[in-house]
């Protein structure tokens, strides 16, 4: 399912048009990436939890020279699925 279909599945489930259900996806979307810009968490009850995790800097390898590399440390988003999602 990409964006389309899921603004096409919203104004369907929720009886709106699609404007409406694109500015209500857009919407939804925009405060999620805002509160994880933020170092919140994101619960939301039977779905999951978003949040932001920092990795540590680790040692890799470059797979074209074979030569050793450093990846800096970073924060990326974390998904955490509710148990009954998708039973």
């Amino acid at each position: 399912m990409n964006k389309t279909d899921l603004i096409n599945e919203i104004a369907a489930k929720a009886n709106l048009n699609k404007v409406d259900a694109k500015a209500a996806l857009e919407a939804t979307l925009e405060s999620i990436a805002q509160a994880l810009a933020n170092d919140d968490k994101v619960q939301l009850i039977g779905f999951g939890t978003f949040s932001m995790v920092e990795k540590p800097e680790r040692s890799g390898i470059n797979p074209r020279t074979k030569e050793k590399i450093t990846i800096a440390a970073r924060k990326t988003a974390k998904f955490k699925p509710a148990d009954n999602l998708g039973k």
